[in-house]
């Protein structure tokens, strides 16, 4: 999985360059010590002061052209690398924007976070070590070795006991740890789950006084991933020095054997140095290689994370061509319309047919849990209705280009939420064209200007430094700024007051007359007034009309009127 992600994102080019500076590089390190041993050889045991002065001038020029094509090597190895790394992220943000509420659901705001950061990192850091050092790692150990055999056949015979040592030490390190570098991930996200729900309840936690039971929760789950990656330490920290003790015992054994066959004549002293350099090389090169690979383990489980997003199918599929205009601007049908979670044993919403034409007002009511908020998810595409049809401007959604049904329908969410920015940075998310007048307009139909005295006054990541009534007004005044032909407005009035709710749907009436709005709401009279109500139970309709129609023909209405105490009002 991870050499499927990388070389999907491997440029050609860069890779060539990348290939041949470190064939550059490697060549000139391997060639370093057979001057050397000639230069030993042929000068300092014969005293030739000329021939040292030639052979220690190409060393020299060998040494800075080894040197110019390592570093150039490295540069373009880390920029390809950084490049991998900001295109799997920018892949996996631009799939969690098509994604539906329903894959955002499966995967969980804190995996997904994490899958975009926490493993993006880790196949970038092999990116980055498989470029710079295992490119030319075959090149250097593969000539070391054919170079040392050069020097001395005998001699090089050290290289079948280091090499499956070296071999075996990592082998056996790198098969324990993947399974723990995969819990490690896992654990990663837990404690990213808990850490994001308290910093977002901390008033809940304060409020019901469970500081204590919610550190505890985190203790765990932050120990448990300490004690992981403790043991992952402490496997690490016996690989290297395993590693190191194969290369020292080699690095002894070399002049141990080789000043025999030295003093014995059949082994030149420059040869021996020269095979001791190229077998340090070809070990040293080893370690480099594992180092590299004892990272794989990690970055194996990250891509398969990764790829996981990147493969998941998606529930609400774009058309490839989709529909650019529309017949009847405005108009929203729902034929039969259901809705199922993959393995529910029941629909969320099932036979829902509804008409909406501009200039009504249609209210959604129902019990807690009666798919409405469903229902208007399906209108954006949010979700996709597993059967039935559903059309916005005589055109099914799912044939519609999605920036026309994005400029068509604008729904305010339950909750409503603001980026971090200023005010008129929120609102110009519903139109970037949008002059200062606009603002203002949208603002004063939406009841904002009593706390609102400037459009670059800060806003805090969420809207936190607003109260829930001042963010639903500014969420609504966003959609006013937007001027959709379709307005879906999901219990967007809960936080006002009576007062303050009565004065925005009198001014909401006025500016959205020509358009199709559709109101869920809690409050029997928030929609009181609309054209019609549709009473859901269970993901049903169980009753349309007016107010005086559903009171006088609706048993579900009059319960939901007699819970709100407003049945007498009715009778005076």
């Amino acid at each position: 999985m991870l050499i499927r992600l990388l070389r999907a994102r491997l440029r050609l080019r860069p890779f060539l360059a990348l290939l041949l500076l470190q064939t550059v590089s490697s060549v000139g390190m391997l060639y370093l010590p057979t001057l050397n041993a000639d230069l030993i050889d042929h000068g300092v045991v014969t005293g030739d002061n000329g021939h040292i002065a030639r052979v220690g001038g190409l060393m020299l020029a060998v040494s800075l052209v080894q040197a110019v094509a390592t570093g150039a090597a490295v540069y373009v190895g880390s920029r390809e690398a950084l490049a991998i790394g900001r295109d799997v992220r920018s892949a996996i943000f631009h799939r969690v924007l098509e994604f539906s509420a329903r894959e955002v659901g499966r995967f969980g705001t804190p995996s997904l976070i994490t899958r975009t950061t926490n493993d993006v990192q880790q196949v970038q850091m092999v990116a980055l070590l498989a470029l710079t050092t295992m490119v030319s790692a075959p090149i250097t150990a593969v000539g070391g070795a054919l170079l040392a055999l050069r020097q001395s056949m005998a001699m090089s015979g050290l290289l079948l006991i280091a090499l499956p040592a070296m071999v075996l030490v990592f082998g056996g390190f790198i098969r324990r740890l993947r399974p723990l570098f995969r819990s490690s991930q896992q654990l990663l996200d837990r404690v990213t789950t808990i850490l994001r729900e308290q910093i977002a309840g901390v008033r809940v936690i304060r409020a019901f006084v469970r500081d204590r039971p919610e550190q505890d929760r985190f203790t765990a789950a932050s120990t448990g991933l300490l004690e992981l990656s403790v043991r992952s330490g402490r496997l690490l920290a016996m690989m290297f020095p395993l590693a190191l003790l194969v290369v020292n015992l080699t690095s002894v054994a070399v002049p141990w054997f080789g000043g025999h066959l030295v003093a014995r004549g059949s082994l030149t002293v420059g040869a021996m140095t020269a095979l001791l350099s190229y077998l340090m090389l070809v070990l040293m090169t080893m370690i480099l290689a594992g180092f590299t690979f004892m990272m794989v383990p990690r970055a194996e489980v990250s891509a398969e994370r990764i790829q996981e997003v990147l493969d998941t199918p998606l529930s609400v599929v774009p058309p490839t061509s989709g529909v650019t205009s529309m017949p009847a601007t405005g108009l929203l049908e729902l034929r039969d319309v259901e809705f199922r979670y993959p393995g529910a044993e029941q629909p969320v919403l099932s036979g829902i047919t509804l008409t909406a034409a501009p200039g009504e007002v249609i209210g959604i009511i129902g019990g807690t849990g009666s798919g409405k908020s469903t229902l208007l998810g399906l209108v954006p595409r949010l979700l996709a209705a597993s059967r039935g049809a559903l059309r916005v401007g005589g055109v099914d959604v799912s044939e519609l280009d999605p920036a026309l049904l994005a400029r068509t329908v604008a729904l305010v969410p339950q909750r409503a939420y603001l980026f971090s920015g200023t005010i008129a940075s929120n609102l110009r998310h519903g139109d970037p064209s949008a002059t200062d007048a606009d603002l203002w307009q949208a603002l004063e139909i939406a009841q904002a200007r009593d706390f609102v005295t400037d459009l670059d006054a800060e806003v805090a990541q969420g809207g936190t430094n607003l109260s829930g009534g001042q963010r639903q007004r500014l969420a609504i005044a966003r959609a006013l700024v937007h001027k959709p032909a379709i307005y879906l407005f999901d219990d967007s009035f809960s936080a006002l007051d009576a007062a303050t709710d009565a004065a925005l749907r009198a001014a909401l009436a006025s500016s959205t007359r020509s358009a199709t709005v559709v109101i869920v709401a809690q409050r029997v009279a928030t929609i009181r007034h609309a054209t019609r109500i549709v009473v859901l139970e269970q993901g049903r309709i169980a009753a349309s009309g007016t107010h005086a129609e559903l009171l006088a023909t609706s048993a579900t209405y009059r319960e939901i009127v007699v819970s709100q105490e407003t049945l007498e009002e009715e009778a005076a």
